[in-house]
């Protein structure tokens, strides 16, 4: 390349560079002017010192300083693969190398040690697409050995959002304890508790002996109030290991009387960061046509709903709530026959396997009712039974031992109430009588006493309406109206939010994030018909304002909308 100067021309030879080396290659291969030679184990390779000393800092030092390798005509190099120093050697001459799965790992080893920062960078990269669960917490370590960052986090990152498949393999076993302690506290580990705990149990099993003594402390890294009722009952609580040691005992008391309360302050106890919270819509009359098996997932990074695994039956004026990572769907008419029948029936979904099972029955069949989760323990309650009849009984199903149980029954009998749980009370505002009458009382049922008392109040006309906790509030969402009214337990008073744009009931509620999000419903048309709605709103507490979301795929009412709370993040997650 030709370039004009005012004093003359600039002449430039791209290619002269990589030519001298090419030149400088063929002189060292016919051992021209080479004055050392790099030894590992049996192989000398010849070099000229001036090349190595300009390619790597390492040589740099080693030939331009004062170490004694400055004047020898051999210098060995200890703990470097042979084949993986001649690579290198050709690289500093000739700028390439064939990075493979064989070679991989001793030529990272080798440019590292020899300060060849890109050289190592394209073996880190090779490695970073071979990372799987089965190797990637050795190539951690090996990472952290050779000092290549890229690789080390991007196999951290592999082990933690894998996890479960990362538990299986045979490295999980070789950590030392600090390393797994790293592992298991992260709050980036994308998994359920319970495969935690399987892994700590894994490990200390592996050498007992020696692990022993590590228990306690990697005990503190599961977070125990996340882990289901039965499996800790059965699976950890009952270990041998942890029964043998008073301090492990201690945190498993301290953890089950915590579960019992409901209690999510304690710091250790925090979900890990991994976990997600999802919106969900269940069932429910679709299009004004027959009642839909449709479930939706709010996708909200993409904006969208997703369809997940359809209802095993079609229920009419079923409930649902969500209890440990899972949601169970109660009760409800059952019309696929074509007869409606009223169903004890329980199904319980997975989200992380998109299934549906059989859970185990209510005591009685009923619809039209409430329902609502606590702690361990499923609330079903009013509605009407078998025979169309009104029903005042209370039941409650404990997930520690997967059973049902008859608890104190309601005051007064009603239908589509709105049902919410705060600081171990369980309160019924409103609902309909037989005859679809609102009925103006708040019912409140104290759950470590198993009783109930009542209250009247004139703030209180909502039929088919929900009710959600926000903050220390429960709010009272429509029904027949655009009043959302929030209630203060610690004070008994309501005070009125901003209205919804309509006049809505059949809706669905659910808080997420903080923000309460309303879905569907029916509402009343300024000519007073009634339409079906498709609408998604939300509604700020911090600013006492609604925002429309857009639109559900179609119109909906009479659905459960709940939310699934500190769901283990996983790209395998429908």
């Amino acid at each position: 390349m030709v370039e004009e100067t005012p004093d003359g021309l600039l002449f430039e030879d791209h290619d002269f560079s990589s030519d001298l080396l090419r030149q400088l290659d063929g002189l060292r291969h016919r051992r021209i002017l080479t004055d050392v030679h790099i030894c590992a184990g049996a192989r000398e390779v010849p070099c000229h010192r001036s090349v190595l000393a300009a390619s790597s800092p390492y040589f740099r030092a080693m030939f331009c300083g004062s170490f004694r390798e400055k004047g020898q005509a051999k210098v060995r190099l200890q703990g470097l693969d042979p084949p993986s120093l001649e690579q290198v050697v050709s690289y500093v001459y000739t700028g390439q190398v064939h990075v493979t799965a064989q070679n991989a790992l001793p030529l990272l080893e080798a440019a590292s040690m020899l300060q060849f920062p890109k050289l190592a960078e394209a073996c880190s990269t090779y490695l970073q697409g071979q990372l799987a669960p089965s190797n990637c917490l050795g190539l951690a370590r090996l990472a952290e050995v050779f000092g290549c960052e890229s690789l080390r986090r991007r196999a951290r990152e592999v082990a933690l959002t894998r996890f479960p498949e990362v538990a299986a393999s045979a490295d999980l076993k070789d950590l030392c304890a600090w390393e797994l302690r790293d592992y298991l506290g992260d709050d980036g580990l994308c998994g359920e508790e319970e495969r935690v705990f399987e892994a700590l149990m894994a490990w200390v099993k592996h050498d007992p002996r020696a692990r022993t003594r590590h228990l306690q402390d990697l005990l503190g890294q599961v977070r125990l109030l996340y882990v289901h009722p039965a499996f800790f009952h059965h699976a950890i609580a009952s270990d041998a290991l942890l029964q043998a040691s008073p301090a492990c005992r201690a945190v498993l008391e301290a953890a089950q009387r915590h579960m019992s309360s409901a209690c999510w302050a304690l710091p250790w106890v925090a979900p890990r960061s991994s976990y997600r919270d999802f919106l969900l819509l269940l069932g429910g009359r679709k299009e004004s046509q027959q009642t839909t098996r449709d479930v939706l997932l709010l996708d909200r990074q993409a904006g969208q709903w997703r369809e997940l695994a359809k209802l095993p039956a079609r229920l009419y004026k079923a409930s649902a709530v969500a209890l440990h990572r899972s949601v169970y769907v109660l009760g409800g008419m059952a019309v696929s026959t074509g007869r409606g029948l009223v169903s004890p029936s329980v199904y319980v979904y997975s989200l992380k396997l998109n299934q549906w099972q059989l859970g185990e029955p209510m005591r009685e069949a009923r619809y039209s009712h409430g329902s609502t989760a606590h702690g361990n323990f499923i609330f079903s309650l009013g509605g009407l039974g078998e025979g169309r009849e009104l029903l005042g009984s209370m039941e409650r199903y404990d997930s520690s031992c997967n059973a049902w149980e008859a608890m104190a029954s309601m005051p007064v009998g009603v239908l589509h109430p709105a049902v919410a749980t705060k600081d171990q009370r369980l309160y019924l505002f409103g609902g309909e009588d037989v005859m679809q009458n609102p009925v103006r009382l708040i019912q409140v049922y104290h759950i470590s006493r198993n009783s109930w008392f009542k209250m009247e109040t004139r703030m209180i006309k909502n039929v088919c309406a929900p009710a959600v906790v926000l903050g220390e509030r429960i709010l009272i969402v429509g029904g027949y109206t655009r009043r959302v009214l929030a209630y203060d337990p610690r004070a008994n008073k309501f005070a009125k939010c901003a209205d919804m744009k309509d006049r809505s009931m059949h809706h669905g509620a659910a808080v997420l994030g903080g923000k309460l999000y309303v879905t569907g419903g029916r509402r009343l048309a300024p000519d007073c018909s009634v339409e079906d709605s498709a609408a998604f709103d939300c509604y700020d507490p911090e600013t006492d304002s609604w925002t429309a979301q857009g639109q559900l795929p179609h119109t909906l009412f009479d659905h459960a909308c709940l939310t699934l709370r500190g769901i283990p993040y996983s790209p395998a997650l429908p």
